[in-house]
């Protein structure tokens, strides 16, 4: 009897720890489920900052052939500095992914969930290693070449019309930015910074496509977890 007794209670344990690390699994997904739909709110915004810089320099060649055959000419250099003062690179929320790593959850979740974070995980990971890497380094190159191109007083203009406020597209007018935008007019330093330019507008092009990319699985992802645990 007393075998039996105890036997029963080791059952019974088993099935109570079952219950509780499947409770804890649906929590876990209940989570990444809300971090999953936080991202896609957040992301709209980055899209749509990206599409505003694609526009703003989709005139380069006719702004190069204007300063080229007039250096005075320059208003068209300002949307292009205000179009590459900035990079806005996307940080997924990464709440419920440091819990699952940290606490060792993942052993927690079915198989085609954990696949399926895992996947996003790896596209993500692509994603910020073309953001810190291709990214950032074409902005460096742009922001490096300006530098020895612009006019200092015209510089101090943009940094006082944009004091306590955020940098965007409309930020820099000729009414606030009056002086002489180019300092030097050298050609050769001319023609590597429109080529920094132009690699520049294809990797901001690149970047808003990944983002639409990284949309569209953190959706799938939405209606397949709320389909399968009916979370709304």
């Amino acid at each position: 009897m007393l075998f039996l007794a105890v036997f029963l209670g080791f059952i019974a344990e088993n099935i109570r720890e079952h219950y509780v690390e499947k409770q804890r699994a649906k929590e876990y997904m209940e989570s990444f489920y809300e971090d999953l739909k936080t991202d896609t709110a957040r992301i709209v915004s980055f899209i749509d900052f990206d599409e505003d810089k694609i526009k703003g320099l989709g005139h380069l060649e006719g702004c190069y052939e204007t300063i080229v055959n007039n250096s005075s000419d320059d208003a068209c250099m300002l949307d292009i500095a205000k179009n590459t003062a900035i990079n806005r690179p996307f940080i997924r929320t990464e709440r419920t992914l440091k819990q699952l790593a940290n606490a060792g959850g993942f052993r927690l979740l079915k198989k085609e969930d954990a696949d399926s974070i895992n996947s996003y995980e790896d596209a993500f990971n692509n994603f910020q290693d073309f953001q810190t890497t291709v990214y950032q380094e074409a902005q460096n190159n742009v922001r490096n070449t300006l530098n020895t191109l612009e006019n200092f007083k015209a510089n101090a203009q943009m940094f006082k019309a944009l004091e306590g406020k955020l940098i965007t597209v409309a930020s820099f007018t000729k009414e606030n930015v009056t002086a002489p935008l180019l300092f030097s007019t050298e050609k050769s330093t001319l023609n590597k910074y429109f080529n920094e330019l132009q690699l520049y507008y294809r990797v901001n092009y690149n970047h808003k496509r990944m983002l639409l990319e990284l949309k569209g699985q953190q959706m799938r992802l939405i209606e397949y977890f709320n389909k399968k645990y009916h979370f709304e």
